[in-house]
């Protein structure tokens, strides 16, 4: 599928690039035969394949949760920039 040099400029613009008209020349190539692949590939039969979201298995790897102690307010407001009253003061977000 062959891009003209209008749909390259068009695409361009839409990702707020400036292309050169050199540029436009080697992008209207390189991504008219990324285009041409995707035809190939729709040339497969998948009616076969189920759909799938991954083809891989999916697994998390983390650590089982542990009790630990944790810190005491006085250790964690030691090195807080800003404390007032037992918490730690940060610049208002909202008005």
């Amino acid at each position: 599928m062959a891009l003209t040099t209008e749909e390259v400029r068009h695409i361009a613009r839409l990702a707020r690039l400036a292309l050169t008209d050199d540029e436009v020349e080697r992008y209207r190539g390189q991504l008219s035969g990324i285009l041409d692949q995707f035809e190939v590939l729709n040339e497969i039969d998948t009616s076969d394949v189920p759909p799938t979201a991954q083809s891989l298995d999916l697994s998390n790897v983390t650590r089982p949760d542990a009790l630990r102690p944790s810190l005491s307010t006085e250790e964690v407001l030691a090195n807080a920039p800003r404390a007032e009253d037992g918490y730690l003061r940060v610049r208002a977000v909202l008005e």
